[in-house]
């Protein structure tokens, strides 16, 4: 995404919406599993963390940092990020995850998996929301990189038990 590039509007991407809400519940769920918690913040504070700025969710150490205005696709992705890194990025974690070009698209494949976890999103829709906000891909699409292209971020999923028969159930290709 281009940081100098005009935010979508409030109703073009699905919003985590309040905490005890469907999609706040399933996202504390889901990153429970992996020792992530998720902090929420009033409307309009500013998110800890946060390297997108606005209302784009945040890392800091164990903590996920949201309000009721964080996409769900920015709250599974800065979530992704802290899945994949290795115990000592996590113990550092501080707004820019870093990680390398492959783990970036790891992360972007597994926030597409775990979207089916998540009421009202799932797959399809997390797709049409990358796409929205201007995530980047060289088939022009997420869903196209996705079905198409991705195949590196997928094996460096299983290689690292994320994905797959080893990933517990969490996230299977094609679930």
């Amino acid at each position: 995404m281009n940081r100098d590039a005009p935010l979508p509007a409030a109703d073009a991407v699905l919003r985590l919406g309040p905490p005890a809400g469907a999609c706040g519940r399933a996202v504390r769920v889901i990153f429970a599993r992996y020792g992530l918690g998720v902090a929420w913040l009033p409307a309009y504070a500013t998110i800890p963390g946060s390297y997108w700025g606005e209302c784009e969710a945040g890392l800091v150490g164990t903590a996920l940092w949201v309000r009721a205005d964080t996409p769900v696709h920015s709250a599974l992705h800065e979530g992704c990020h802290w899945v994949c890194a290795d115990d000592a990025r996590r113990a550092a974690m501080h707004t820019d995850a870093g990680g390398s070009d492959v783990e970036e698209c790891a992360v972007c494949y597994l926030s597409i998996l775990l979207a089916e976890h998540i009421p009202g999103c799932g797959r399809q829709r997390l797709l049409a929301d990358m796409d929205a906000w201007g995530y980047s891909f060289r088939l022009g699409s997420a869903r196209r990189w996705f079905e198409e292209d991705a195949a590196d971020a997928w094996r460096w999923l299983v290689r690292r038990g994320l994905a797959g028969d080893a990933g517990a159930g969490i996230a299977r290709r094609g679930a």
